[in-house]
């Protein structure tokens, strides 16, 4: 199968433009052109992975045809909305980095000083974290570490002056508030003025440990580990790192290595082995285990996740395959939307899709880490 994998990644860039992809499946259910989104720019960082691992042109070639699309030569960028406030639209910028380095084309620094000036203008919470978006004040998501500070933090490398405090200090605070000494998970939200519907009006935190949430923490923590230079900073995040890998690990379905969509309720009915989350741990373990950050055991671990999604979701029909079992989205409020109240039934109760980027992006990450431990 692994073979297929190759030809499965590049199947999906000649399927695909800028205009519509072969991937973004919650787009084509709203019938909506291809903006400028985080699920894109998930993909496009798993493809030019696979780029750098390869050295295929094919990878590059679309990447860069991709991005270019969206931004003009001045570095604006077509379909980006400031005014939204929102993390999730951060994420795709952290591609721009890879690509001014391999073009030194003026026009990727400017889009990469819009998108920080954009998060330099981000409201925060009294404790000084990002909210998520604007929609949702004073809250804070897993997702939205993944979503913004591996772009923060290659922009301080790339183009700033080093200083990551700020970032430790919104990790920081995700480990002081959201995580469960009970259980060493974190729940999917925190909402630090504890008035949202879904939050405990004592904590602020939500009622369930979500895995594609904990999956996108655990991808950004593993991506930091890569990009901070070595010192007090980054060791302070490669213990928060390794205490929630090991805190995970033991809810790995038996057989499969895989994790339950609401991590810790296992085979309660409902609950089904999610692909997008258990690739997502799966990555951050192989890299993490790669980088020396992590026990060198972590990567059979990884390892054996990513084998169970091949085994358990990965379909061929003809010469085509496909993933099942990602949870298409899912989310906490707004206040106009109080079925997405954080509980186990919600999150149960969203759509389970086949091939959309949310998990085909990060089985693709998974697999350029597999590549580089079977090199």
């Amino acid at each position: 199968m692994y073979e297929e994998l190759d030809r499965y990644a590049l199947r999906l860039i000649e399927q695909s433009t800028p205009e519509r992809t072969a991937w973004n499946i919650e787009k084509a259910r709203q019938g909506k052109p291809t903006d400028w989104n985080y699920i894109d720019g998930c993909m496009i960082t798993a493809l030019l992975q696979l780029h750098e691992l390869t050295g295929d042109a094919r990878y590059f070639d679309f990447c860069k045809g991709f991005i270019d699309a969206f931004v003009g030569e001045d570095g604006s960028i077509r379909t980006f909305r400031p005014e939204k406030q929102t993390l999730d639209d951060i994420n795709e910028g952290r591609v721009l980095f890879t690509l001014y380095e391999k073009t030194s084309e003026a026009k990727y620094k400017k889009a990469a000083e819009n998108l920080h000036g954009a998060l330099c203008a981000q409201p925060r919470t009294y404790e000084g974290s990002w909210w998520h978006k604007a929609i949702y004040p004073n809250q804070v998501w897993l997702d939205g570490i993944y979503m913004a500070q591996p772009f923060a933090a290659l922009y301080q490398k790339t183009f700033g002056d080093g200083d990551y405090s700020d970032i430790l200090r919104q990790v920081g605070t995700v480990r002081a508030r959201m995580r469960d000494p009970a259980t060493g998970l974190y729940y999917h939200g925190y909402d630090a003025s504890r008035k949202a519907f879904w939050c405990d009006p004592e904590t602020g935190l939500s009622r369930s440990f979500w895995l594609r949430a904990i999956g996108w923490f655990s991808v950004a923590l593993a991506d930091l580990q890569e990009i901070l230079p070595a010192g007090e900073g980054r060791e302070k995040l490669a213990d928060i790192f390794a205490r929630l890998m090991a805190d995970i690990a033991p809810y790995a379905d038996p057989e499969t290595g895989m994790y339950y969509q609401v991590v810790d309720q296992g085979s309660r009915e409902g609950n089904y082995l999610e692909s997008s989350g258990s690739a997502m741990v799966a990555y951050a373990m192989l890299k993490g285990a790669r980088l020396g950050v992590l026990p060198a055991r972590y990567a059979a671990l990884g390892r054996k996740t990513f084998d169970g999604i091949v085994r358990r979701c990965m379909t061929l029909s003809g010469d085509e395959l496909s993933l099942e079992g990602i949870c298409l989205v899912a989310g906490l409020g707004p206040e106009d939307n109080r079925r997405r109240d954080g509980t186990f039934e919600y999150y149960i109760s969203e759509p389970v899709v086949r091939s959309d980027a949310k998990g085909v992006a990060p089985f693709l990450l998974c697999y350029t880490e597999v590549k580089r431990l079977r090199a």
